[in-house]
């Protein structure tokens, strides 16, 4: 059988799995990296300043950061993603069901695991917790190592660098957009935007905000009314705030913040270690069943 003998990224040829051969990305879990991060976004309208695709090109833009930064293999991104109650019915988003969503990510994942790979990273750029986590613990119990992360809750950055907490098509979401694809957005078409809360703000943390006490996590209830009856211009916030400058910090502290937990398990969990230390391809029937691997003890410990 012929194989490849030239490499550009220490024995892979891109960061993006669907850049190299199969034979490149099996060698490459087996031999250098088995942490695969996965990109999801969605498509979904940001107003008419910015892309249907903006949350897929955020999700890939970072991702592709965190893979270089770390040698880590970014998975394909889907660009379809499930959708809060608020968002359905409005034009230009195209919404999955949780059903399918959750579907769709615990595939990907167990598909990547048949290469080799034993530690996956979902970065979402959407808020679609509602089916992520849920595809999380549907793939722990299948023995299926996976941290599920949105980047702007990841960053926390709680007006450090941004003047308003991340939102919709907003200073944040536009201010990426310009650092990572400026050619897609056309600032002299923004303008602020907002929505009617159905509670006080005080309760909700916002994305990217530090908690308090008495606090809901913005998606731990039916908190706003259909966008496509309450939002005048597609908006909530206020794009006319953003700038490169702060699209290129909120963008290269969140993937300092992922390089730091890619290495780290990098360096608990050498090449070819499970962290759960278990396949339970059986999922939910036979929990009960589990064998752990050589490399853990029978309470599912790792050996020294």
């Amino acid at each position: 059988m012929k194989k490849q003998t030239e490499f550009k990224l220490n024995k892979r040829d891109s960061v993006w799995f669907q850049e190299n051969s199969a034979h490149v990305n099996i060698a490459y879990a087996k031999e250098v990296c088995d942490i695969a991060i996965l990109p999801i976004g969605a498509i979904e309208q940001h107003a008419a300043h910015a892309p249907t695709g903006m949350d897929t090109y955020n999700a890939i833009g970072i991702a592709e950061k965190v893979g270089e930064a770390t040698g880590a293999m970014v998975l394909p991104c889907p660009m379809y993603g499930s959708h809060p109650h608020h968002h359905w019915g409005m034009p230009g988003t195209i919404p999955l069901t949780y059903e399918t969503h959750i579907g769709l990510l615990t595939d990907i994942i167990r598909g990547a695991a048949v290469a080799g790979f034993n530690k996956f990273l979902i970065i979402s750029a959407h808020g679609q917790v509602s089916s992520t986590i849920v595809a999380t613990h549907k793939l722990g119990i299948e023995g299926l190592f996976t941290i599920s992360s949105t980047w702007y809750d990841f960053l926390r950055d709680d007006k450090n660098v941004l003047e308003d907490y991340m939102w919709h098509a907003d200073e944040a979401e536009t201010s990426v957009g310009l650092y990572l694809y400026p050619q897609f957005i056309k600032m002299d078409l923004a303008e602020a935007g907002g929505g009617t809360p159905l509670i006080d703000s005080s309760w909700k943390i916002a994305p990217g905000q530090a908690a308090g006490p008495g606090m809901l996590y913005h998606f731990e209830g039916t908190f706003g009314l259909p966008e496509k009856d309450d939002l005048e211009n597609g908006v909530i916030g206020d794009p006319t705030k953003a700038t490169l400058e702060k699209g290129e910090k909120c963008v290269e502290g969140v993937v300092s913040h992922y390089a730091r937990l890619v290495n780290e398990l990098k360096e608990n969990f050498p090449v070819g270690i499970n962290p759960l230390g278990f396949r339970n391809p059986g999922g939910y029937a036979t929990a009960a069943e589990i064998v752990y691997d050589k490399d853990h003890d029978q309470k599912g410990q790792l050996k020294k």
